[in-house]
């Protein structure tokens, strides 16, 4: 009786503090955010999302939250442009926004009805919100939606172009960074033909923004990256909080109606069909492009290798094209239904599905840590930044999947490789492997784990916060 009004009061002294989240408005981003939203909405805190207009979330979805949408100030130019370069698009969001985002977040402070502001979370990758967080003396804690392990090896970006690793060079792509291993030069996270100062800028913001916040949240779980985290809490002298996977503390129903395109709910009534993990299951994200000649060495390795596959194609996949026009006249009809291709799917569901064996997938944070929980060996094929880091770190790792190394997309070598997850006895180890890591995974969660304690530590530090700045006002 006394732990139930000990928690009450606990939840009590919650209620009557709102939160204010503002997301990178991407994809990858905005899940996690919304999903971290839930779990704290779930510990009694009110939330309040502010949002840019470009790429807005439907609120409707999430009738418990409060929205406020922002202009970003791009013109139309500026955002057709900078959708197909990341970083520009970045960088510019942490210039024009900063307006619009302190006069939002000003007047929610001072709106006498509203409940007190208990501090700001903002992705990792927003860090303007520093400066007008500390202008208003509100506490900023940051999300960073990627992997504890890629942190490390954006962290170490100064030390990496002092011994010459940065900027890559053709030359040394397969050569070990001793300093980071297993990674090979290759591996580290940048992006091709863009322009290394502006990653630097992004890359020292992100880092520098996040050290000196008053916390750090992470989507992962010690389980899975416990060296890294170890290094990060000797490097950065704030608390960090790894209570992910995130996803796994919600139902999939309220995190995917986060998705920015519309989901094809056909693939699941294909999926029954198929016999049990016979399926290969291929997306490469929301962002990834790939050129014809790849489209058609996919669409044929996946042909010839006899498994039954799911093939994501979002309209934008290859350059240059609408949707499937690529394929030769007959490439479907002759599958005789073994193939089923859609624009997108609900991705939650899709891997919790018993027919799917494998991910084929471009190692996004969100969908590797997914596969993880799912028990689904992957199939790597990282396209830039931090997902090399990832495939690298779940081929040679944590040793859960296979990875496609970049020269080698060609269809004799995807179908081999399938037929190495799907079909030999190196493909059961893996299997072994991944079903050891959705365990653990499953029991970081429950009380007593690891991500549990880590989620109340956190409530616990909002609150503490709050009260030193309710005090210091």
């Amino acid at each position: 009786m006394e732990d139930q009004t000990s928690t009450q009061m606990i939840m009590n002294q919650r209620k009557g503090r709102r939160l204010v989240l503002f997301p990178l408005p991407l994809q990858g981003h905005i899940n996690p955010m919304l999903q971290l939203a839930n779990i704290l909405h779930s510990h009694g805190f009110s939330i309040t999302i502010i949002h840019t207009n470009f790429n807005s979330p439907n609120p409707s979805n999430h009738p418990h939250f409060t929205f406020h949408f922002i202009s970003e100030n791009l013109s139309e130019t500026e955002l057709r442009t900078s959708s197909d370069n990341l970083l520009a698009l970045v960088a510019l969001l942490n210039t024009r926004c900063v307006e619009a985002f302190h006069d939002c977040l000003d007047k929610l402070m001072n709106h006498q009805e509203e409940q007190p502001v208990a501090c700001l979370i903002s992705d990792a990758i927003l860090p303007f919100t520093q400066a007008v967080a500390d202008k208003l003396k509100l506490p900023r804690i940051v999300l960073r939606t990627g992997g504890a392990s890629s942190f490390v090896v954006f962290a170490a970006f100064p030390l990496l172009r002092e011994r010459g690793y940065l900027p890559i060079q053709d030359s040394k792509l397969e050569e070990p960074v001793v300093e980071l291993p297993p990674l090979k030069v290759k591996d580290l996270p940048v992006i091709d033909n863009c322009d290394p100062q502006t990653l630097d800028q992004v890359v020292d913001g992100m880092v520098n923004g996040a050290k000196v916040s008053s916390g750090l949240i992470w989507n992962t779980f010690e389980g899975l990256e416990q060296s890294s985290l170890d290094t990060l809490g000797q490097k950065i002298s704030i608390p960090i909080f790894p209570i992910g996977p995130f996803h796994k503390i919600f139902s999939t129903s309220s995190s995917s109606s986060s998705s920015l395109l519309k989901q094809d709910q056909s693939c699941i009534s294909w999926l029954d069909k198929q016999a049990p993990k016979s399926v290969i299951y291929v997306s490469f994200g929301s962002i990834a492009a790939i050129n014809e000649n790849h489209f058609l060495e996919i669409a044929f390795g996946l042909a010839n290798s006899n498994q039954p596959f799911l093939w994501v194609v979002r309209p934008g996949l290859t350059v240059g094209s609408d949707w499937l026009e690529l394929l030769p006249s007959g490439f479907i009809q002759k599958l005789s239904g073994r193939g089923h291709i859609v624009k997108w799917v609900p991705q939650q569901e899709v891997l919790a599905h018993s027919s799917v064996g494998a991910f084929w997938t471009h190692n996004g944070w969100n969908s590797t840590l997914e596969s993880i929980c799912e028990g689904v060996p992957m199939i790597c094929m990282p396209c830039f930044t931090d997902q090399r880091v990832n495939a690298r770190y779940v081929s040679d790792v944590w040793r859960v999947g296979l990875q496609l190394e970049n020269g080698n997309l060609e269809r004799g070598e995807i179908e081999k490789l399938i037929r190495r997850l799907m079909v030999e006895k190196e493909g059961e180890e893996i299997r072994e492997r991944i079903l050891c890591l959705k365990e653990k995974a499953s029991l970081c969660l429950k009380e007593g784990g690891s991500s549990y304690e880590s989620i109340n530590s956190l409530v616990s530090h909002i609150l503490s916060l709050d009260s030193f700045t309710f005090h210091s006002h």
